[in-house]
């Protein structure tokens, strides 16, 4: 490789001192958070668990690059903002980038090229990128010390739009564009994330959510055999389907339903009672939750159903003055607990999820799913997702103390990846300098440390 170093060049003076500029300080990156994440991965072991589901069919006397280095390379690249494989070419020289994987800075081979990593986003049949899937919940299941009595998990989709003739890609009418709604589960109490699937652009029907949650319930079982586990989710997550194979397997869950004429008649005392209370009252609104056993004509039996009453006054359309307004949510649920808890605290906290979601999609902008295969997309989905693993396990790590511990991706990045260092490499020993006025020196410090695996 010939090096080619640009001329040096001024700026304006300051202080009436000369200023010059040139790229000749030596192996730096700017991304000195590298070191760190290392260190979250290592703990992790995420990029090991996925290269065990490759089956990896190239000559071993010809590989360059082994299958987790190519992995690690792609999901570091992400977590420092270079979502693009193309960023690749750019970076497979980043000393610190190497020292990530495993090579040495300055004597160690380059990484992999944009061209390799496209291979291995292709290489995968539809059954090998099942079994890449399925290794996420498996890493959820490990990421806990003991298996929990009892988990939550938010189940949802995310409208992803395409730009190109991407296969398995629909026109959505609701989004006004042609799009993936990839389903996103994620762990209530701690944000973990527990699978991501790729599908098409429209909302899926009550047998296609029953397969995804049947085939992930199974996954958890294998590892959690006694752990009960609970969904939560919108009202076209209820279907009766999802709901007749949950109730026959021990499944909780807490969905939206959508009301009708029968629903509204059985609450319509409730409501005209509370339209009394507020037009006597001097409060601005008025709430009351009430639950009663349900059957629908499809269902096989009565379900619970909670319902939450608000009256309030609202502008009157054309007219100066306001009037009074009854609106009324319901949700379908096989969980035990007052109907104010259960629609308050259990299912309204569900919004936490599209928090999760943009994190994912756009902080670590798995949205890039350009490629024309769904599988290799499905690929895409899975290492954003590890990244996603790997700057949760970072925050988790900052002291609970300090504003880290809830930032988002993106401040993470900002503030201790985003670190300009400087490498050398000598015969037996790498030492990487870091800035004196780094603000994050504490923190970064107390990471390296805490994540850094006990023992010599």
């Amino acid at each position: 490789m010939t090096d080619v170093t640009p001329l040096p060049f001024d700026l304006p003076a300051v202080q009436r001192k000369k200023l010059t500029v040139c790229f000749d300080g030596g192996q730096l990156s700017s991304d000195g958070g590298l070191l760190v994440l290392r260190e979250a991965e290592r703990r992790l072991g995420i990029a090991d668990r996925l290269a065990g589901a490759f089956r990896d069919r190239r000559d071993p006397t010809r590989i360059a690059h082994e299958m987790c280095e190519l992995l690690k390379t792609r999901v570091f690249a992400i977590c420092c903002g270079h979502e693009d494989g193309n960023d690749l070419d750019r970076l497979r020289h980043d000393p610190l980038l190497k020292l990530a994987v495993g090579r040495c800075p300055e004597t160690g081979e380059a990484l992999c090229s944009q061209s390799t990593m496209s291979r291995l986003e292709n290489m995968l049949s539809r059954i090998g990128a099942a079994r890449l899937t399925a290794a996420l919940p498996d890493q959820f299941c490990a990421s806990f010390a003991v298996p929990p009595a009892e988990i939550t998990l938010d189940i949802d989709d995310t409208v992803d739009e395409v730009h190109g003739g991407q296969q398995l890609s629909f026109w959505n009418a609701h989004y006004d564009c042609r799009c993936f709604l990839p389903i996103h589960v994620y762990h209530v109490e701690s944000g973990k994330p527990v699978v991501v699937i790729l599908r098409e652009g429209k909302t899926p029907d009550g047998v296609e959510v029953r397969t995804v949650i049947k085939h992930l319930v199974r996954r958890i079982r294998r590892h959690w055999p006694a752990t009960r586990i609970n969904f939560r989710g919108d009202s076209h997550y209820g279907r009766v389907e999802v709901m007749d194979w949950a109730d026959s397997n021990g499944i909780g869950y807490i969905f939206g339903f959508a009301g009708n004429t029968k629903l509204d008649a059985l609450v319509a005392e409730t409501a005209d009672d509370l339209r009394l209370r507020h037009a006597l009252g001097t409060e601005d609104k008025l709430r009351w939750y009430e639950s009663f056993e349900y059957r629908a004509k499809s269902w096989l039996k009565s379900r619970r159903v909670v319902a939450r009453l608000e009256v309030s006054l609202q502008p009157d359309t054309g007219q100066d003055g306001m009037r009074q307004e009854v609106d009324i949510r319901y949700v379908v649920t096989s969980m035990e607990g007052t109907a104010q808890h259960l629609y308050e605290t259990v299912y309204c906290a569900r919004g936490q999820a599209e928090n999760l979601i943009k994190l994912h999609k756009a902080q670590l902008a798995s949205d890039r799913t350009s490629c024309h295969s769904p599988v290799a997309n499905q690929v895409r989905l899975v290492l954003h997702t590890a990244a996603y693993w790997i700057m949760h396990t970072l925050r988790a790590a900052v002291l609970k103390t300090n504003p880290l511990a809830t930032a988002e991706f993106g401040t993470l990045r900002r503030r201790l990846i985003k670190i300009a260092a400087r490498i050398v490499e000598h015969g037996s020993r790498i030492r990487v300098h870091l800035p004196t006025a780094c603000p994050e020196q504490a923190v970064f410090v107390a990471l390296a440390k805490g994540l850094m695996p006990a023992g010599p």
